[in-house]
């Protein structure tokens, strides 16, 4: 009987340990970093992402706002450059609206790396867009979320920014 409670006090104790350190976000529920998730084929995701990132930049060049806001998740961030962030519907709608008044006449992305999970897919690139009058060349970088919803991968929040000017040669 000794042995068996021997035993068992440091098993409990163990369980104990380990259920009382589970972390919880602010309304209790635990943290879903903390869960597995499901293994990806990280190569169809990209190629995937790939077509998603040429519609996203056509629908620019075409002056689709539909299609662009279709293309975002129903609480999607954004953070622009100089800028403060839009978050949800309405407000990427009209940061779409008032960056299309540029004038878009090409626009690229380019992923450069993707990483993710079956939840949550990060692409990572670089981009070149063509605006205004003056047909304005702006060269950057970029980072996509990509968030499942509805059964669609959809940008759940996007940041980019201007890389320096190329040298003249």
């Amino acid at each position: 009987m000794r042995s068996s409670l021997t035993a068992a006090v440091p098993a409990a104790l163990v369980l104990l340990l380990v259920w009382s350190c589970e972390r919880k976000d602010a309304g209790g529920q635990p943290d879903r970093l903390l869960q597995a998730t499901a293994p990806i084929d990280l190569s169809a995701a990209r190629a995937l992402i790939e077509r998603k990132n040429a519609q996203f930049t056509a629908a620019h060049v075409a002056g689709d706002v539909a299609t662009i806001d279709a293309m975002f998740t129903r609480d999607a961030k954004s953070f622009p450059p100089g800028s403060e962030a839009a978050v949800g519907t309405a407000a990427l709608h009209s940061l779409t609206v008032e960056y299309l008044k540029s004038g878009v006449k090409a626009f690229t992305e380019r992923t450069t790396d993707l990483y993710g999970t079956s939840d949550l897919l990060i692409d990572q690139g670089e981009y070149s867009v063509t605006y205004g009058p003056d047909n304005t060349v702006e060269r950057g970088k970029y980072l996509n979320v990509w968030k499942r919803e509805d059964g669609e991968w959809k940008i759940h929040a996007n940041i980019w920014n201007t890389s320096p000017a190329l040298p003249d040669r």
